[in-house]
């Protein structure tokens, strides 16, 4: 009688004991072991606020490739775990995008978040990323000191740091053989970043006078600090930093007689002819981590603008958007779920993004390791079928740098 009680317990604990291995599915958190809960995707972005315009692109860049994962099987292909794309708005305010992030990490439990824009919203986020141990990618945030040199979870992704920047607006004044060049830049962290950066750079180029102007972020009137530079009777001038004030100061510095190159920093070129209109066309010029050239970028494009609504033009903000979330898929697919072995996994190898001007690599503390700055003029097409519904101008190659050394973080 005991005997056959002690038989019925063990087979009663070995029928739970197969139950809880098959809800565990042994621990495994890889892809195609059975786990149907979808990877999670912070997409946390400026959608109000002064850096809306490149805010919805990488939204709509990140969904995108969000779609086409799913479609093809998930993240590490067929039978893979599906992606969720979990979305929120930093505001354009750093102590929001601080508040999201937290948020993003804690309550919706992702495995990674991307899309900043700001450098005040990048300064807030990262610290909170570093502290969790969880990726987190900037798209536009471009000042220095995001990164420090204990930085293991914050990576760069289009826009290199502004000391980067700087050298190559350097290299094109000194290929066109420009004596004089002006800037107008933004009173806050990238404005400052990039003004230092180039006052610096271009010490390595004493026969050219650089004048920098500072200006309020809200600001759209530019006209004092335009007539600023008329006794330096700039040959280029270079407008960063105000969202959208590019677009503001090309038009205005052909009012004043400033029949002279504009040079922007990643600034959506859709926004730029859409406030410029016929003042931008072969004259306002910026810089890109997109090969408009390639056939990558012009088939990804069409895809995006059929399936993306309201835009007018796969911007590099898109681009970065569905690299981020393609290069996050990729290591979920290779190492699982959790964020601190997606971070090594993003550490210890190289992406090739369909697009891109460069290979996606970094240093240890999250620079890009071989960022190769395309800067391309604004002209007057004809634009390739298909890519882009804003009107027949297309940017046109002017250059691409050598890979760019690394700025090192103190």
């Amino acid at each position: 009688m005991r005997h056959r009680s002690r038989v019925g317990l063990f087979s009663l604990l070995l029928v739970v004991a197969l139950l809880l291995a098959a809800c565990s599915g042994g621990g495994e958190t890889q892809t195609g072991t059975g786990n149907s809960e979808p990877i999670r995707i912070g997409a946390l972005t400026s959608l109000t606020g002064n850096f809306t315009p490149w805010g919805v692109q990488v939204r709509a860049g990140m969904q995108l490739a969000v779609n086409e994962i799913n479609q093809a099987g998930g993240a590490g292909g067929a039978g893979g775990r599906r992606l969720e794309l979990v979305v929120a708005d930093d505001q354009s305010k750093a102590e929001e995008g601080g508040r999201a992030i937290e948020r993003l990490i804690e309550r919706e439990r992702v495995v990674a978040v991307g899309g900043i824009i700001s450098s005040d919203v990048g300064l807030a986020t990262a610290r909170v990323a570093e502290q969790s141990k969880v990726p987190l990618f900037l798209v536009k945030a471009g000042a220095g000191t995001i990164l420090t040199p204990a930085s293991r979870y914050t990576f760069r992704t289009c826009l290199p740091s502004a000391p980067m920047v700087a050298g190559p607006i350097v290299q094109y004044a000194q290929s066109k053989g420009l004596k004089r060049v002006g800037a107008i830049v933004a009173d806050y962290a990238w404005g400052q970043a990039i003004k230092a950066a180039l006052e610096n750079a271009f010490k390595a180029a004493p026969d050219i006078k650089l004048q920098v102007e500072v200006a309020p972020v809200p600001e759209k009137d530019f006209t004092t600090y335009l007539r600023a530079l008329e006794r330096l009777k700039p040959e280029m001038i270079v407008a960063t930093g105000h969202p959208p004030g590019a677009g503001a100061i090309t038009v205005q510095s052909a009012d004043l007689g400033f029949d002279v190159p504009i040079t922007g920093a990643y600034t959506p070129r859709s926004l730029i002819v859409g406030n410029a209109k016929d003042a931008a066309i072969g004259r306002y010029a910026d810089f890109s981590c997109a090969d408009y050239r390639s056939e990558e970028y012009q088939a990804l494009a069409r895809r995006f603008l059929q399936s993306s609504g309201d835009a007018t033009f796969f911007e590099d903000d898109a681009l970065a958007g569905y690299g981020i979330v393609k290069m996050v898929a990729e290591a979920v697919g290779k190492v699982g779920d959790n964020p601190e072995a997606i971070a090594k996994y993003l550490h210890e190898n190289t992406f090739t993004i369909p697009g891109y001007s460069f290979q996606m690599k970094w240093t240890e503390w999250g620079e890009l390791a071989d960022a190769r700055i395309a800067f391309d003029l604004i002209g007057r097409g004809p634009t390739p079928e298909g890519v882009n519904k804003a009107g027949t101008w297309y940017p046109e190659r002017l250059l691409v740098s050598e890979p760019l050394e690394p700025f090192r973080p103190q």
